[in-house]
């Protein structure tokens, strides 16, 4: 059963983008007819630089922070990897980090994107987000904030987030935010502990009933929290959040959107993009399968496309649910190794796809 408030929430944004940015709503409205032809509508998370102000329990990009060696993005190279996911028919960025808002560059990375050709997206944890900043981000074409929250309770989110004060900041920045105009996610980490909890329950409620969506991210097993399996979820407690989907405005990256239920969006429909232009199936499975100043992104994604686990329907989460993947792929062939690990060390000739996803019986089409 389809969640009416959220069926709702998603036409209005579209008759937004539709009014504010007609070319990009162009290339979404075709995004049915590009993943029945087996082609990438990847949402580019552009981790354009480490830089953060937080040290989070659970960062995911701990490994990548502090390198200095190799080719890093310039604003020319963002122009460039803007100009070919644009004539990919690629229409999301996600600007993220590290900490977007002490990017000295930020108002650059954004322009360089474009945004009359995407929406934009910016990751943050909201610590320099107050009512001016927020009207700025708007003047300059991002669309959505995308707001790390991780409890109502001050004392764990900072102690979580390992910055005393950063829960009151983010409450701030997501006031800031409405009031600027911006849409707005609040994002926040679930271990299988915390997904049953009333504490979970009220989380939710509380940022519905101020009109606030929110992003769920599964606890993985990597960055900060390599080795810690005993926060993965399993397939009853993703069933169970499935259930509340249907009745808040709640999220994952498996939730069905643009009229597609993909499931697994790994390389289909998000791609993660490094500092140092490693492309990533997706944020957390740390390993490239190409580098953007090497290669066309157009290559890139198909040789992406072309591994069974990107390139075929996988109805759940591989990196936050598949112990089978975890076990051989992460933690057998990543783990204890410098990062990003190319995807030729980690996956080999019995991985290439076999049944690609726009084959496979339609099923991830919404009926």
């Amino acid at each position: 059963m389809e969640n009416p408030i959220k069926k709702s929430d998603e036409t209005n944004k579209r008759n937004k983008l539709k009014k504010e940015k007609p070319y990009v709503y162009e290339k979404i409205s075709k995004f049915q007819a590009k993943n029945s032809r087996g082609e990438s509508i990847a949402i580019i998370q552009f981790q354009y630089n480490y830089t953060c102000n937080f040290r989070c329990q659970h960062c995911s990009v701990k490994r990548f922070q502090g390198r200095k060696d190799g080719r890093q993005f310039t604003i020319a190279d963002v122009k460039d990897l803007s100009r070919q996911a644009d004539e990919m028919g690629l229409a999301r960025f996600v600007i993220t980090g590290g900490e977007p808002l002490i990017f000295k560059d930020f108002d650059e990375v954004v322009e360089a994107i474009d945004p009359q050709k995407f929406y934009i997206n910016c990751d943050t944890n909201g610590w320099f987000l107050d009512k001016t900043r927020a009207r700025h981000l708007k003047s300059i074409g991002v669309d959505r904030i995308q707001l790390s929250i991780d409890s109502l309770d001050a004392a764990e989110h900072d102690s979580f987030r390992q910055a005393q004060g950063s829960h009151q900041r983010a409450m701030n920045a997501a006031d800031a935010a409405m009031d600027a105009g911006l849409d707005i996610f609040v994002q926040t980490v679930v271990s299988k502990q915390r997904l049953h909890t009333d504490e979970f329950i009220e989380f939710v409620e509380y940022f519905n009933r101020k009109g606030i969506g929110v992003f769920v991210t599964y606890a993985k097993p990597v960055g900060s929290w390599e080795g810690n399996f005993d926060v993965l979820v399993d397939k009853d407690d993703m069933e169970y959040l499935e259930s509340l989907e249907k009745k808040y405005r709640l999220f994952t990256h498996l939730t069905a959107a643009y009229g597609l239920n993909m499931r697994c969006i790994a390389v289909k429909g998000m791609i993660s993009v490094t500092q140092y232009g490693d492309v990533l199936p997706c944020p957390y499975i740390h390993v490239s399968i190409g580098n953007i100043f090497e290669e066309s992104l157009k290559d890139i994604i198909q040789r992406g496309l072309d591994i069974k686990y990107f390139g075929e329907h996988v109805h759940t989460c591989l990196i936050a649910e598949d112990r089978d993947f975890i076990q051989k792929y992460i933690v057998g062939r990543t783990y204890n190794k410098p990062l990003p690990v190319l995807w030729t060390e980690v996956f080999t000739d019995e991985d290439k796809t076999k049944i690609p996803f726009n084959k496979k019986d339609k099923i991830y089409q919404l009926v």
